[in-house]
C-alpha cells in the first residue's frame, strides 16, 4: 500500500474552517479492521455542508467527509471480508465522526459493511447513494403501512434532488401514480421522464395553511420539512402515511395534531445513518430489484475529487440535480 492517499480534509482551528484536497499519510487513517480502495463516492447534502462549515455535521476534526462509498477490500482482519470483495457502506457516522469515503482509502468497522449487489457497479450504487437507499427506506414504509397504488396519489416533495429521484422513479415503477414536487420549473420533463404522473410548484406547499385541507395524497415522500411538511400532512387522506427524512426547508414543523387524531394520518421518521443492518439489505435487494438502472444515467452527474468543494457551494444553492458520484480514477 502506499505511504499516501489523496482525499478531502477538513479543518477547524484558530484560522477558521476550511477544506482541500490533499495528500495523507496512510499512518493516520483511524483503526478499522477493514481497509477499502474506494471505487467511487459521493457528495450529499450533508457533505456540503460539512465541506462548506455550514452544517454543524462534522464532530472531529480534521476530518475527512463523505457519507457513503462504494470499493473493494484492500486489507481485512474480519471473517467477514476478504482482499477484494466488493463493499458498499452508508451512513454509521462516516464523514461525520470517522472518517468518510471522498477519499482513495477508508478504514472502518466491517459490521457497517454491506457485500456490493451484484446488480450494481460502484458507480451505479453511487448514484443510488444514500440518497436512493433512504428513499427506498421511505417506500419501504408506505408499503409496510399499507399504502397501495390504488389508494391515490403518492406525493414526493424536492422531487428533482438525489432522494426524490429514486423514490419518483421507483415508486412510478411499482404502479404508484406520483405527484412530484419541485422549486424548479425547468426540470418538469426530467421528472416526467423519471415516472411523475404530475409535477407541482413548491410554491403551492410553501405559506400557512390550514390544520386540515382538502385530502388529496395515499402517501408521501417528504426531504423538505418545516411548513412544506406540515402541509403535506395536513393534505394527506384518511389513514395515509407521510414519511420525514430530510430538513432542506427546515427543522421547525409548525402543525397541529388534526391531521394524526382527525384522519389518522401517520408520520414515519425515517433515519438512515444508524437503520438496522436487516433492513439496509433489505433495502438494497429491493433497490436491485425495483430501480430500473437504466434511470441513473439520466440522473447521475459525475465530478472529479479536485472539484468536490467548489460543487458543496452549487449544491447547497440547489443548482444541482439528482445524484453527483465521485469516481476515484479516470479508469472507474
Amino acid at each position: 500500500m502506499n505511504d499516501n492517499f489523496k482525499g478531502v480534509l477538513i479543518n477547524k482551528d484558530d484560522n477558521g474552517h476550511r477544506a482541500e484536497v490533499t495528500s495523507i499519510p496512510v499512518n493516520q487513517l483511524p483503526a478499522g479492521d477493514v481497509t477499502v480502495r474506494v471505487d467511487c463516492s459521493t457528495l450529499n447534502y450533508k457533505d456540503a455542508l460539512a465541506i462548506t462549515g455550514k452544517g454543524n455535521i462534522v464532530r472531529d476534526f480534521p476530518m475527512v467527509p463523505g457519507i457513503d462509498f462504494a470499493g473493494t477490500v484492500e486489507e481485512s482482519s474480519s471473517p467477514n471480508y476478504a482482499h477484494g470483495d466488493k463493499v458498499v457502506l452508508n451512513g454509521w457516522g462516516v464523514g461525520e465522526r470517522r472518517w468518510g469515503g471522498l477519499a482513495e482509502l477508508v478504514a472502518v468497522d466491517s459490521s457497517w459493511l454491506l457485500p456490493l449487489e451484484p446488480t450494481f457497479s460502484p458507480q451505479q450504487a453511487m448514484s443510488i447513494g444514500t440518497a436512493g437507499y433512504t428513499a427506498m427506506l421511505c417506500i419501504m414504509t408506505l408499503d409496510r403501512n399499507g399504502v397501495a397504488p390504488e389508494d391515490g396519489e403518492v406525493l414526493v416533495t424536492g422531487a428533482a434532488g438525489g432522494v426524490g429521484s429514486i423514490a419518483t422513479a421507483v415508486l412510478s415503477k411499482l404502479g404508484y401514480q406520483v405527484a412530484a414536487v419541485t422549486g424548479r420549473p425547468e426540470e418538469e420533463r426530467y421528472l416526467h421522464s423519471l415516472g411523475a404522473h404530475r409535477v407541482l410548484p413548491r410554491s403551492d406547499f410553501e405559506g400557512p395553511g390550514k390544520p386540515l385541507a382538502k385530502e388529496q395524497w395515499a402517501g408521501a415522500v417528504d426531504v423538505a420539512g418545516g411548513q412544506i411538511l406540515a402541509n403535506v400532512c395536513a393534505s394527506t387522506k384518511y389513514r395515509g402515511t407521510v414519511t420525514s427524512c430530510g430538513l432542506a426547508a427546515g427543522m421547525d414543523l409548525p402543525t397541529t395534531v388534526a391531521p394524526f387524531i382527525l384522519r389518522g394520518v401517520t408520520l414515519a421518521g425515517i433515519d438512515s445513518v444508524m437503520c438496522p443492518r436487516v433492513e439496509r439489505q433489505e433495502a438494497w435487494r429491493r433497490l436491485g430489484h425495483d430501480l430500473d438502472p437504466a434511470i441513473l444515467e439520466p440522473v447521475t452527474k459525475r465530478i472529479a475529487l479536485d472539484d468536490c468543494v467548489s460543487a458543496a457551494e452549487r449544491l447547497l444553492a440547489g443548482q444541482v440535480r439528482g445524484r453527483v458520484i465521485v469516481p476515484m480514477s479516470a479508469g472507474h
